[in-house]
């Protein structure tokens, strides 16, 4: 637009200075051709004027089309704003759909970025060696065989998992773990060397036992039960010596004769009866009267009606013990064994078979029946340890 106003102006200031310059030139001739000027004036007058005036319409003309010109790139000029004001507007919008879009996109780079984030440390979890797998699943399952052999005091939970933890060391052939490998080897001796309490064992020799007092025999029924010898008859001795003789036997004594006289005869009669006599009381007395040897006189007195709370007395200790043995309770069993072992030796017969018998069973599982404490594989875990610093 500054250039067409530029070309405009030009155009305009071009005829006034071509007429300045006609005018300069006859003032400049002025004094030569005075004469011949005088003549020529009026139409040289007329032909400037005219030339001004053909100038004047020419300029118009020109002003005329410059100012239509002007119009039209007025309005193109408006229809040019029109749209980029409408273009400026699209581009609003566009650029609010575009904040949005960008919004949009930045929360979701946000969840992906943490998704990556929780992916990357997945991974890192996922990806610790073979070495790092290996000493954490020892330690947890050696742990573990620790407080399964605290509960039941048996090292048998702590010897298997030893022996697998070999196992596998051996099968993974790692050099680095050859320490940890000769540590668990140690432990497993050391384990090994204790004897450790056969519950199961003791208990069943309890339940025997238990089960053999219904058939022991007591004290009191033992005596009562034995029957007394027969006594054998009286042996005739042979005067003057003292042995004795058989019947029929030379020198045996004959009842006299006739010849003998009647005194004699009285006299072998009222020998022999005296001798009969004799006989017949002695076995009178020998099946009254028993003589024998009891350590506990109240074994003696104990009535027929009350075996039977005695034999229930000792099982119900029996099972006390039982029950002391399978709580680990070492102290408690041995004492009910030891009230056990007494009422057995007082009250039952010890010459009976199932009585010795019972009393063997006691004695063996009052002898085993101790605490025994489980030594730890320390080694292992220090070994353990110090493989797992040193990744």
């Amino acid at each position: 637009m500054s250039d067409t106003q530029q070309n405009s102006q030009e155009s305009l200031s071009a005829p006034q200075v071509s007429t300045q310059a006609a005018a300069s030139e006859p003032r400049a001739q002025a004094p030569v051709q005075s004469s011949v000027s005088s003549q020529w004036l009026p139409i040289a007058a007329a032909v400037l004027s005219v030339a001004g005036l053909g100038l004047a319409w020419q300029s118009m003309s020109r002003q005329q089309s410059l100012e239509q010109e002007l119009v039209r790139r007025q309005e193109l000029i408006q229809t040019n704003a029109g749209e980029a004001k409408a273009a400026a507007k699209a581009s609003q919008e566009l650029t609010r759909d575009t904040a949005a879009k960008v919004a949009l996109l930045d929360a979701r780079l946000a969840e992906v970025a943490l998704q990556r984030g929780q992916l990357e440390e997945l991974i890192q979890s996922m990806s610790r060696s073979r070495d790092e797998n290996v000493i954490g699943d020892i330690e947890a399952s050696i742990r573990v065989a620790l407080q399964q052999s605290a509960i039941t005091g048996s090292a048998e939970p702590l010897v298997v998992t030893l022996k697998l933890a070999d196992e596998r060391l051996l099968r993974y052939k790692q050099p680095r773990m050859e320490g940890v490998r000769r540590a668990v080897a140690r432990d497993l001796d050391r384990v090994k060397s204790v004897s450790v309490v056969d519950v199961s064992t003791l208990t069943i020799k309890l339940d025997e036992v238990v089960r053999l007092l219904d058939e022991l025999p007591l004290t009191v029924n033992a005596e009562k039960s034995a029957e007394p010898k027969p006594v054998a008859e009286e042996p005739r001795f042979k005067p003057g010596n003292g042995k004795p003789l058989k019947a029929g036997a030379p020198g045996e004594e004959k009842p006299p004769t006739a010849a003998d006289g009647e005194f004699a005869q009285w006299w072998w009669a009222a020998k022999k009866g005296v001798r009969e006599t004799a006989a017949a009381a002695w076995t009178e007395t020998r099946s009254l009267i028993r003589v024998t040897r009891i350590d506990h006189p109240e074994a003696a007195l104990l009535a027929p009606e009350q075996a039977f709370f005695l034999r229930e007395n000792i099982k119900l200790r029996l099972l006390n013990a039982r029950l002391a043995l399978l709580s680990r309770q070492f102290e408690t069993a041995q004492a009910d064994l030891r009230d056990s072992q007494e009422m057995l030796n007082r009250y039952f017969d010890g010459r009976a078979r199932k009585v010795q018998v019972a009393g063997d069973l006691l004695r063996q599982v009052a002898g085993q029946a101790r605490q025994v404490v489980v030594p730890r594989p320390d080694d292992t875990l220090a070994a353990l340890s110090a493989a797992a610093a040193g990744r």
